[in-house]
């Protein structure tokens, strides 16, 4: 049996992995450029279409989206008036919260 790391069984028969001379060296060395081409080649195409198909993504978002955008704008251009003319001390701002009111009795207090 050959232990040697340069001969493989395939098949029941012994390959020999390292090319063998100069032009066996030559021939890995361009099919190795030639794949790694290949490869940096498809790389490409699939970081294109991505980026096609991201904007294009993008564009039909953007204009399923824009009676929305429009609607929001003038929503803020002219916001509702409070109802029958009257406007907050505040001038249209609200402010939640809660009013602890002490009475002047000890221990009692309201709440609003």
């Amino acid at each position: 049996m050959n232990t040697d790391p340069s001969f493989r069984r395939l098949h029941g028969r012994q390959v020999h992995l390292q090319p063998k001379g100069f032009f066996g060296k030559l021939v890995a060395l361009l099919v190795g450029a030639g794949l790694l081409v290949l490869g940096l080649m498809f790389s490409v195409v699939i970081v294109a279409v991505a980026v096609v198909g991201g904007l294009a993504f993008w564009g039909w978002m953007w204009w399923k989206t824009r009676d929305l955008r429009r609607r929001m704008r003038e929503q803020m251009d002219h916001p509702m008036q409070a109802p029958f003319g009257d406007v907050p001390a505040s001038g249209g701002r609200v402010i939640e919260g809660e009013v602890i009111e002490v009475s002047a009795e000890v221990g009692t207090d309201s709440r609003r």
